[in-house]
């Protein structure tokens, strides 16, 4: 049995002695409690891409799965990461070596290539950097935690037979727990740490400089696999971020002329489109110190739905990142700590 699940284990034997009654147990709430009020948006396999995006604009989401009806079943996700890595192989940007090439890819390829029409199925799960993963409806939160603090970034939450009740992400997770924060007092002493007390405040910091190229920080965000990078000034002041679901407003009105326009200049349009919607003349800063609490910036990450924050010291300059893997992993190390 492993480490996690002996803990679960533990915390399921204390659960039934009647240990937990007074507050509740965050780590055994089942994943299907937390999706059971999600209307479940679908993308149809033989699709085109770019009907596919139009799927992710309209409802606001970053990711669907993608069903074919000829096999009947789901054959993978959708999400902006596919859709960055397809832009960069149709623009040629981006070389992929014959063996790492899947059948899938180069079909792909080869319809660019012919500018044909490009079946989502194609493109689903082509960045290979968010695979295809299950668990079952009873699986408890505690092991969902585990695996997002190892990199998965979502799961998708099937029944026992086999039919998908819903999307569980990182950002949705973080959300269920800080919306329930009051209901679980054992998370209360990590929100009160630093920072720094949690080992956040100096990860490595991935950037473009604000006059690049938004397609030259497409292709850095791929190369190093990751779905974000600081925009900083010459002397590594942050100005902004730019992120892999900022391609959303490249694809809206086929804005393709944007990816030939700075990094800073991408910031600013965002702000101002943003702005313009809301209605306020505001854009959610995306940065914290190594003082700010634990809780303080899970509350910032849960308010501005960033998958990440930067990490400035009192210049202003960038000198770490906080992502929600690392936030899951610190709650990982809870459950851990907990045996």
């Amino acid at each position: 049995m492993s480490t996690s699940d002996r803990v679960l284990q533990n915390n399921h034997l204390r659960h039934r002695e009647g240990l937990t009654t007074v507050s509740h147990d965050w780590t055994m709430v089942k994943a299907g409690s937390l999706v059971e009020k999600q209307t479940l948006v679908t993308i149809d396999a033989d699709a085109t891409v770019e009907d596919a995006c139009e799927v992710l604009l309209k409802n606001g989401i970053t990711s669907a799965p993608v069903y074919d009806s000829v096999k009947n079943m789901f054959v993978g996700m959708f999400d902006y990461g596919d859709l960055m890595t397809y832009l960069l192989l149709l623009l040629k940007k981006m070389d992929v070596p014959l063996e790492d090439q899947t059948m899938e890819m180069r079909d792909l390829i080869q319809r660019t290539s012919r500018s044909q029409n490009v079946p989502v199925k194609l493109a689903s799960d082509l960045s290979g950097k968010d695979p295809f993963c299950t668990v079952l409806e009873e699986t408890r939160l505690g092991s969902v935690v585990h695996d997002f603090g190892t990199g998965i970034h979502r799961v998708a939450v099937m029944d026992t037979k086999g039919n998908m009740k819903g999307i569980l992400s990182q950002s949705s997770t973080l959300d269920y727990l800080m919306r329930h924060l009051s209901e679980y007092p054992q998370l209360q002493p990590v929100m009160q740490k630093s920072l720094q007390q949690c080992g956040l405040s100096n990860g490595r910091v991935l950037s473009v400089n604000g006059d690049e190229k938004v397609l030259d920080a497409l292709i850095s965000m791929s190369t190093n696999s990751v779905s974000s990078l600081a925009v900083l000034d010459e002397q590594g002041v942050l100005l902004g971020n730019i992120s892999m679901t900022d391609i959303k407003h490249i694809m809206k009105n086929l804005r393709t002329s944007w990816l030939w326009i700075t990094c800073f200049q991408l910031v600013c349009k965002i702000r101002l489109s943003q702005g313009v919607e809301s209605g306020e003349d505001q854009y959610p800063v995306l940065d914290v110190n190594a003082k700010s609490t634990f809780g303080y910036t899970l509350s910032k990450l849960q308010a501005t739905k960033a998958h990440r924050m930067w990490v400035v010291n009192d210049s202003g300059c960038a000198v770490g990142v906080v992502s929600l893997t690392d936030v899951f992993r610190v709650l990982s190390r809870l459950i851990d700590n907990d045996d």
